[in-house]
């Protein structure tokens, strides 16, 4: 339902569909759809052992109903976090259309197979950098990472770059979803979809 003040919602906030998943993915092709880089990104953000928030933007790579994936230095920060936390919030957010979609939940790791195959469809330098960058780590200068880089673009000279040990995908599940859609003068329209232990959702309306 339109209040007037802002871009009518591609869905009646009163009567929402039952699951998340095509209207995330209804959203998802429409932002695809702007002219702007990087639809896919999404702040990912973490609690780390001793309860110390932090949050970055990563991309989305695929969502199913087993959750958001997305891949990364499992030595990084966030790695280490998620290794002591495995728990995460992601957030969607797409200016030009005044929608964000939040997810939180449960993060387990992506399989070898998995990690292998879409490590393999990077370029050959993305490759390469992985085993050259210590994620997260100190390191001395552009010079020193830009050796690294080189040291191992010769090490693989000629063959397979393979994926390193350490690095691979996540999987957030999807346990609480929510909508949000812009209002010009803040009454914004939100709906929240918090997954039971039947699997299924429990759907409300929020304030803004």
């Amino acid at each position: 339902m339109s209040t007037g003040h802002g871009p009518t919602p591609s869905i009646d906030f009163d009567h929402p569909p039952a699951d998340p998943l095509p209207l995330f993915e209804q959203w998802f092709a429409e932002a695809q759809k702007l002219a702007t880089p990087n639809p896919n990104a999404m702040t990912l953000a973490t609690v780390d052992a001793d309860g110390a928030p932090s949050a970055r933007i990563v991309l989305l790579r695929e969502i199913s109903r087993e959750g958001a994936r997305f891949f990364t230095n499992r030595n990084s920060r966030k790695g280490k976090a998620l290794a002591a936390n495995a728990r995460a919030a992601l957030l969607f957010h797409w200016d030009l259309l005044d929608r964000q979609v939040r997810i939180e939940g449960r993060v387990t790791l992506a399989t070898d197979a998995e990690s292998d195959e879409y490590f393999a469809h990077r370029p050959v330098d993305s490759r390469v950098n992985a085993w050259a960058s210590d994620q997260s780590e100190p390191v001395a200068s552009r010079a020193e990472l830009e050796r690294r880089a080189e040291e191992m673009t010769r090490r693989f000279a000629g063959g397979d770059v393979p994926r390193p040990p350490h690095w691979g995908g996540y999987r957030v599940s999807l346990d609480r979803v929510e909508f949000w859609q812009g209002d010009k003068y803040r009454l914004h329209d939100r709906v929240v979809y918090v997954r039971g232990g039947d699997g299924g959702y429990r759907v409300q309306r929020l304030c803004p």
